[in-house]
């Protein structure tokens, strides 16, 4: 199968060569034979790529440690789980599986295109398959060849770093490569329409879908990621403003500008120019956050790239796209003008044009700040950081008015919004979010910045609650429906607008878990057997941990493991025991230096966080010696860090309703199939 897969990927770069040629001239000849060889064609380049990675699969799970991708990232005592998900884990393997999901993706996209929108086909398969080209032709001449063979067989392999053996690591990366090729799709359709002249928002309808379905694997991705950094790294967070983290937020920023901004050239024919160059950055950003994580050209924990070459190819590549791209904005700029002007400050297009500004300012921000280390360093020479603080100065201001603008934005009346639509609207919204900032404060909740974001975020919970509630009792009063029935129906016949709001209430919990970071609790102690530390948490509760002592299990191999030292401690909230938490210090076969495994007691208000920070005497503990039981401990109290997963499931869950077809788009597609009914354009706003 490995010999099988190697062949697969040879072939499939003259097959996806041939596709996007047919695509490009039969976009411009109108030749429908040629069309349709060009989307056979990404049918075959799909299946061999399918091939080539089932290939590289194999080999892992054969132990072919004559490839040097194998050698590199397992071993034979690595767990089958593992052994999978070495697909993705290296350099090598990832821009495989990163062209293999591309390809899908083609292949689903002309599928459910085979019969409609034909006129936008043929250039949406020739960007496509240049596109897996490009990634096919780094994999087969930029020594990143995942079948490239050793000199010799060696008789195990190097092992997995162990910071990926971890469950969340597997799902985190194919979750982000999701987000980053569903992007594609609507890139596609924007240079096609480009191409071919057709810039009404049309092609905007066409992708919405496509761009939610990779907003929401971007959004999970970044979330699966701090998931892991919170559980893995032992550092007590969840979020570093890493580089590779950086490059990852960027295409997630301005994908949720395009989301928003698509609103206003729908319904007013507006921000066609800027609609446009947003999402060819957001695709481009998609690149650069692939090339950022293998260039070699950062250091990161994420980052698993071994030279530079790559790192030229992937530029090229990208200034050819900005190229490409500005060149047909500026021809096409003519069909591209706005058919309305803002009238008003205080209107939705005003808010909306606002919440796009303040996404791209912080992208820029974020930007800068990621790539101001290496510019300044090959100007000066001298290496340089740029760390939290600077982030955080810089976006937390912007992402307060951002949550503002998040219960604002959906509610404020098109064109101009009088005085009454505003009392209406906002009038106890804000009275409700001013009781919330003074009921806090009154309980000694002095932090400006958390105060503030928390009575930002119940303005924005009032605003979405009162929507809810005079849609389901105008529908109930309408249609004589109980409220229960009124709201599903409510949400089942606009799921655009109703499903949008749920993710707005998913995205207001993590802004309140965001908040709660200020009142994290961070005690030290060195500790020996009989111990107590106490940590009173921010809610008041004080918890009590007993140190039991330290446990070990030496077995190497197992698990790829050498040794493992355990902690154990009792914990009593408020004087009741609530069960043991344990943390430990791991050693690998595969490292030198130990790594930390934390110990965590989740509720829905807070975790308690518990790390082995240092023994006393490692090797003394090793050889079993009764003495060597002392350690240093840190023990953390992370207030409301659990909303941001809860959030998150609310955030998937409206995202779901969001992409479900309405109702009445179901309806009419039904009327229109049968013949009867009006052959009017859906209106956007029931588009689903």
């Amino acid at each position: 199968m490995t010999i099988l897969g190697e062949f697969a990927l040879w072939i499939a770069l003259p097959v996806a060569i041939w596709g996007a040629t047919l695509g490009y001239v039969g976009g411009r000849t109108q030749r429908g034979d040629l069309v349709l060889s060009g989307e056979r064609s990404v049918h075959a380049v799909t299946l061999l790529l399918a091939i080539a990675a089932a290939g590289v699969m194999a080999a892992f799970l054969g132990d072919r440690f004559e490839y040097w991708y194998v050698a590199s990232y397992s071993n034979r005592e690595l767990e089958t789980f593992y052994k999978v998900s070495g697909l993705w884990a290296g350099q090598r393997g990832s821009l495989l599986f990163w062209a293999l999901l591309l390809s899908i993706f083609s292949s689903i996209c002309v599928w459910l295109n085979r019969k409609k929108n034909r006129e936008f086909m043929p250039y949406v398969v020739g960007v496509l398959l240049t596109i897996v080209g490009f990634f096919l032709i780094v994999l087969l001449f930029a020594d990143v060849n995942p079948f490239e063979r050793l000199a010799f067989t060696p008789a195990n392999g190097q092992g997995l770093n162990p910071q990926l053996q971890n469950y969340w690591m597997t799902i985190h990366p194919p979750t982000l490569y999701l987000g980053f090729t569903a992007f594609t799709i609507p890139f596609a359709f924007a240079i096609s329409a480009l191409l071919n002249g057709r810039l009404d928002a049309r092609w905007i309808v066409l992708t919405r879908r496509w761009t939610l379905v990779s907003w929401l694997f971007l959004s999970v991705g970044i979330v699966f990621g701090m998931r892991w950094a919170y559980e893995e790294l032992g550092w007590g967070g969840y979020w570093f403003w890493d580089p590779v983290e950086n490059a990852s937020l960027l295409p997630w920023l301005t994908a949720t500008a395009f989301v928003h901004s698509i609103q206003i050239q729908e319904n007013r024919g507006m921000l066609k120019i800027w609609n446009m160059s947003l999402v060819v950055l957001t695709f481009l950003l998609t690149i650069f956050a692939t090339f950022l994580t293998r260039s070699g050209l950062i250091e990161s924990v994420h980052s698993f790239a071994q030279e530079l070459k790559i790192a030229y190819i992937f530029l090229s590549f990208m200034a050819a796209l900005v190229g490409v791209s500005v060149m047909l904005i500026l021809y096409r700029m003519p069909q591209l003008r706005s058919e309305n002007r803002i009238e008003s400050f205080v209107s939705r297009e005003s808010a909306f044009l606002f919440n796009n500004l303040f996404l791209v300012g912080v992208a820029f921000a974020v930007m800068w700040g990621t790539l101001f280390p290496l510019i300044a360093e090959a100007v000066t020479g001298e290496k340089i950081s740029v760390g939290p603080p600077f982030f955080q100065k810089v976006n937390f201001p912007i992402g307060l008015a951002l949550l503002a603008l998040v219960g604002i934005g959906p509610v404020i009346a098109w064109r101009h919004a009088t005085r009454r639509n505003l009392k209406k609207n906002f009038l106890w919204p804000v009275v409700f979010g001013a009781v919330v900032v003074a009921a806090l404060w009154s309980m000694g909740v002095r932090h400006g910045l958390a105060v503030t974001t928390w009575g930002i975020s119940a303005f924005v919970l009032a605003v979405i609650a009162v929507e809810f509630w005079k849609g389901t009792k105008a529908r109930a009063r309408i249609e004589g429906e109980g409220y229960p029935q009124a709201l599903f129906h409510l949400v089942t016949r606009n799921r655009r607008r109703w499903g949008g709001y749920i993710v707005h209430v998913g995205l207001v919990m993590i802004f309140v878990a965001f908040a709660g970071s200020a009142y994290n609790v961070d005690v030290r102690q060195h500790v020996q057997p009989g111990d107590q530390v106490e940590v009173v948490s921010p809610f008041g509760n004080t918890y009590t941990l007993t140190y039991e002592g330290l446990s070990v299990s030496v077995g190497r191999g197992q698990r790829n493991l050498d040794w493992q030292i355990i902690a154990m401690l009792s914990v009593a909230a408020d004087g009741v025991p609530v069960g043991t938490l344990t943390t430990e210090k791991r050693q690998y076969v595969t490292t030198e230096q130990p790594m930390t495994e934390v110990g965590i007691r989740s509720v829905i208000r807070e975790d308690l966080y518990v790390i082995l920070s240092a023994l006393d005497d490692p090797g003394g503990v090793l050889d079993n010696d009764p003495s060597a039981q002392g350690a240093d401990l840190q023990v953390l109290v992370k207030p409301l860090v659990g909303w941001i997963w809860y959030g998150t499931m609310v955030l998937i869950v409206g995202t779901l309703i969001s992409l479900w077809p309405s109702v009445d788009r179901r309806e009419l597609e039904r009327e229109r199939a049968s013949g009867s009914g009006d052959a009017e354009r859906v209106p956007a706003g029931v588009e689903a």
